[in-house]
């Protein structure tokens, strides 16, 4: 039961990185450092896309209009943590 609780902390942890990885990428698309057009970018930004859009896309439906800005990562980011905190927390109880 252990080693599934490591298994989920670690896809917890591969989430994180991902959301954080968007995030960055997103600043420096917007910011006009890295270009969608090149081949490479463009390839890595739908990867992530595709890979955070199933969970952006509920909190999105959830948090209201912020005119531009996008808080959905914080608040995925913020979910994961809390996920982890959890599971930490409550591992022993099952072991």
């Amino acid at each position: 039961m252990l080693s599934l609780f490591q298994i989920l902390l670690l896809i917890l942890d591969i989430v994180w990185f991902f959301i954080i990885a968007h995030v960055i990428m997103s600043w420096l698309i917007n910011f006009q450092v890295l270009n969608l057009h090149q081949q490479l970018v463009g390839q890595i930004w739908y990867m992530l896309q595709r890979i955070l859009e199933p969970l952006y896309g509920p909190v999105r439906r959830i948090m209201p209009n912020m005119q531009g800005i996008d808080l959905t990562p914080l608040v995925v980011l913020i979910a994961v943590y809390a996920l982890r905190i959890i599971i930490q927390n409550n591992m022993m109880a099952f072991v």
